[in-house]
């Protein structure tokens, strides 16, 4: 449970406690598959006398104590889409123009369109207004009584998939601005695929039905292999026909490979329970999907920890775990693992599947998984100290109106899809085909002797005088955390090949 921060959800499935700016909270219980950490107070609010934040927001001004954060400038240098853009400059291509990004999440937000241009005027003022259409395929929601009750779908979910769509919609604009982008928002919750996998597979379905060859889907939802039981197999079959489908016509799909590291919510008792043995997540296994790790991106500044303790007696944050140095440019990129935010969801999620063999593409890797189908294929930053600004104004009876942090794979998918529609419309400037399935080319990089160019490799690292270690994926927990899976040098079931280092993936993908 979260206990004293009063503004933080975890991402999927795990407890929420939502304020209003000053008021008293009420919980909203395991409402969110994959929606994304957010982080607020007791992280901001007055600064003690000296005290420098280590984050500010554009205006409306926010100021976050402990927890770091980026804009799009920082992403861009961080990862060298800045200078692909460089490079590019005038084009309007390296920019996604031409291209379809669908953002598929429960419910949307009812201030997306508002939210995405406020985005755009921040930090895009000089390009054309967002190309953004909100869908509801089962028609549009009211959102009645937001917020109240602790159902695992209906209105008391609504407020965790609004940040999830909002970050969804904000961050494939960050990285593609001239693409469409379209929020596929979708009644009831994904609940463990009782209700909402089904609604979500055929809007995406229909989706693929209504938009051009190459579109882009990003999925920032999941849920363990074993919630499927003994059909397993066959459910998934099903569902991946609609990914078979898509990649067939051109479309590229991209997933997040989950928060639980290692671990995985446990469907009975209302997911009170976890697994004792590792899991990954489902519709990240699919091997018609490119799955996204996590990392711990530190750009501009280096966690240097002078305690392994997170928190006070008091469980308020301390500030001596969150030391840090400032530094130009990237001084780390270690494996994402945050125990601070609490039991839940605070690690790149990654293993072997239980349902699919090793596809043709990952065949390097066989040895490693048993010969089953290894997650994830790459990274992307996912921490939430270090994590990415959104803006939203959705639900204001709930949610403090303006700038938060956010973090969690959900990041990392709808940043990568982005990627990829730069990809094919610099492919489609060059008369060739969108990219569709990417695992071929993204392998081939990454088995290659150049990988180090293509992809930064995340390994052991260990931070601060206490030697703090991030070497791994085991999920914090509860109860006992099943061992996680080992960050090594090359390809691993937590980061995958690491980070794109895009000015020389890009155009090796649109060159495959």
């Amino acid at each position: 449970m979260i206990r004293s921060l009063s503004r933080f959800s975890v991402s999927a499935l795990s407890s929420v406690l939502l304020l209003g700016a000053g008021g008293a909270g009420s919980p909203v219980v395991n409402t969110l598959v994959f929606a994304p950490n957010y982080v607020e107070a007791p992280d901001t609010g007055p600064l003690p006398a000296g005290a420098t934040p280590a984050c500010t927001s554009p205006a409306p001004v926010h100021l976050f104590r402990f927890a770091h954060c980026y804009a799009p400038r920082d992403i861009a240098s961080a990862y060298g889409l800045d200078n692909f853009r460089s490079a590019n400059a005038g084009d309007p291509a390296a920019l996604g123009a031409g291209q379809t990004i669908v953002l598929v999440d429960s419910y949307g937000s009812p201030t997306a369109a508002n939210d995405i241009e406020f985005f755009h005027d921040t930090f895009y003022p000089e390009l054309p207004a967002p190309k953004f259409d909100e869908v509801y395929p089962n028609g549009q929601l009211t959102f009645n009584n937001t917020a109240t009750g602790n159902g695992l779908s209906g209105p008391a979910a609504a407020v965790g998939w609004a940040f999830e769509a909002t970050l969804d919609i904000e961050w494939a604009y960050t990285i593609a601005p001239l693409a469409h982008i379209v929020l596929l928002a979708t009644p009831p919750a994904e609940t463990f695929g009782v209700q909402g996998l089904p609604n979500m597979f055929k809007a995406i379905s229909d989706a693929i039905d209504t938009y051009p060859a190459g579109t882009l889907f990003s999925q920032s939802f999941g849920l363990p292999e074993q919630t499927f039981g003994g059909a397993a197999a066959v459910q998934t079959a099903s569902f991946d026909e609609v990914y078979r489908r898509g990649i067939q016509k051109g479309d590229t799909f991209v997933a997040g490979s989950g928060d639980e590291g290692s671990g995985g919510v446990d469907k009975t008792h209302r997911e009170s329970g976890t697994f004792s043995f590792p899991v990954v997540q489902y519709p990240a296994s699919s091997p018609f999907n490119l799955a996204v790790g996590g990392t711990q991106l530190m750009f501009n500044w280096l966690w240097a920890p002078t305690s392994t303790i997170a928190r006070n007696p008091d469980n308020t944050l301390n500030p001596a775990f969150f030391n840090s140095s400032p530094t130009a440019g990237v001084a780390a990129e270690p494996v994402w693992q945050e125990p601070w935010l609490g039991p839940g969801n605070n690690t790149s999620g990654g293993g072997k599947s239980s349902i699919y063999a090793s596809p043709s593409w990952q065949g390097a890797q066989a040895p490693l998984t048993g010969g089953a189908r290894g997650t994830p294929d790459l990274s992307w930053n996912a921490a939430v100290n270090g994590g990415v600004l959104i803006y939203i104004t959705a639900f204001p009876n709930v949610v403090r109106p303006g700038w938060h942090i956010e973090g969690g794979t959900s990041a990392g998918s709808p940043q990568v899809a982005g990627l990829l529609a730069v990809v094919n419309a610099l492919r489609a400037e060059k008369g060739k085909a969108p990219i569709g399935d990417p695992h071929p080319a993204v392998y081939a990089l990454g088995n290659g002797a150049n990988a180090s160019i293509f992809y930064r490799d995340v390994t052991p690292q260990h931070f601060g005088s206490v030697n703090y270690p991030l070497v791994d994926n085991r999920w914090i927990t509860n109860t006992p955390s099943v061992p996680g899976k080992p960050v090594t040098s090359g390809w691993d079931m937590t980061t995958g090949f690491g980070s794109p280092l895009v000015n020389a993936w890009i155009p090796a993908l649109v060159m495959s």
